[in-house]
């Protein structure tokens, strides 16, 4: 019975340090959240997201926030949680297919804080046309352990508002 009981507690403790393991890599450096954090809501028509890959990203208490100027012309944004975002986008990302990538990024940090000002095109495949470009401004939190997403708020170009040199350029 005693190694019985041990055998399942090895066999618990490894399982559970493989799916933590599989993420962890994702959040050991700036570069490596911001890539993870395109990695995980990009895909071709038809493939599945890993939103446990995106939710390992962000604290409980993240928010997405997309900017915007309504018809009439007035500025206006949304906010989310993690858990409120992924249903908004999880069946138009599957049925169009979504691939976004940096194209560029400014990294600021004092201590545990980062700031991330990082230029985006999206494509519903990864050679089509370029269907929105903007920056993300990213907010990342370094625990001494690993980093998390605090923020993602976003503004896309439009012709009055093209991205500035200085942030469209590798």
């Amino acid at each position: 019975m005693k190694s019985l009981l041990t055998f399942l507690l090895i066999i618990l403790y490894s399982s559970s340090s493989f799916s933590q393991s599989e993420y962890d890599k994702d959040v050991q450096s700036i570069d490596s959240i911001i890539e993870a954090l395109y990695a995980s809501i990009s895909g071709e028509k038809g493939e599945e997201r890993d939103w446990e890959r995106f939710r390992n990203l962000f604290i409980p208490e993240a928010k997405l926030m997309p900017t915007g100027v309504n018809r009439e012309g007035v500025a206006r944004y949304s906010a989310w949680g993690v858990e409120d975002y992924i249903p908004r986008v999880e069946k138009n990302f599957l049925e169009n297919g979504f691939i976004e990538t940096e194209v560029t990024k400014e990294v600021q940090r004092f201590r545990n804080v980062a700031h991330v000002f990082s230029t985006y095109e999206s494509r519903r495949t990864k050679e089509g046309a370029i269907i929105a470009r903007g920056i993300n401004s990213i907010q990342l939190f370094y625990d001494n352990n690993r980093w998390w997403v605090v923020s993602v708020f976003w503004a896309s170009e439009n012709s009055d508002n093209p991205i500035p040199a200085k942030y469209d350029q590798e």
